[in-house]
């Protein structure tokens, strides 16, 4: 059974290969369960990361910590090409704005 405290990032989606719905876990990009209905490859997934989470806590492993729990600064360095760089610029040049604020809508749409 999965815990009530369970507060991972879970997603259910097709498998063409497979022929079956796939359960996935971000914080575990590793596992994946499959079924024949959505609601079932989301029941499998769960139960197979609660089984994860208490064999690692057993083991005294440390447990990834719910994206949902975690605290972002909202900043992060991305690279880019230098003619990336320059067409962002002059887009932000000419709507008046900066490029981080630019940059932020790009990522953000």
């Amino acid at each position: 059974m999965a815990q009530k405290d369970d507060k991972y990032t879970y997603r259910v989606t097709w498998s063409d290969d497979d022929d079956e719905y796939v359960g996935l876990c971000a914080e575990f990009p590793s596992l994946s369960w499959l079924a024949v209905t959505q609601e079932k490859a989301l029941k499998g997934i769960r139960k197979l990361v609660a089984d994860v989470v208490s064999d690692m806590v057993e083991n005294g492993e440390s447990i990834p910590e719910p994206f949902a729990s975690k605290r972002y600064s909202g900043k992060f360095m991305v690279r880019v090409p230098p003619d990336v760089h320059r067409k962002l610029a002059i887009q932000a040049a000419e709507a008046g704005v900066s490029l981080n604020r630019i940059a932020s809508s790009k990522l953000s749409q």
